[in-house]
């Protein structure tokens, strides 16, 4: 199962740098990395993104990342999935950028 990081473009910028990262400035202030499923993003993007351009969108395998993913209870006692470890380049399957568009943010297909 794919599960999906968004990075601002300095954030992206140094994880591709450095190989590794800790996550933006609320993941490191919760101690993990936190990461939307497909039917988690619209509204991860709508509620800690809007407006914001520049964003990338990378995808991860969860299971590639289990011991270290745990799904815990968050916004209205949905499971989110969250990496209590760095993320690191090489668990980026792919990433592209996440056009701000009239409606709001078009992160398009998720396959």
């Amino acid at each position: 199962m794919l599960i999906y990081k968004v990075l601002r473009a300095a954030e992206w910028a140094a994880l591709q740098a450095a190989g590794r990262t800790d996550g933006a400035p609320v993941d490191v202030a919760d101690g993990y990395v936190h990461f939307s499923t497909a039917e988690q993003l619209a509204t991860t993007l709508a509620r800690h993104f809007a407006g914001e351009n520049d964003l990338a969108l990378l995808a991860c395998e969860a299971e590639a990342l289990a011991p270290d993913l745990r799904w815990e209870p968050s916004r209205g006692g949905a499971l989110f999935p969250h990496l209590y470890r760095d993320l690191r380049l090489s668990d980026v399957l792919w990433h592209r950028p996440i056009p701000l568009g009239p409606q709001g943010h078009e992160p398009g297909e998720l396959a």
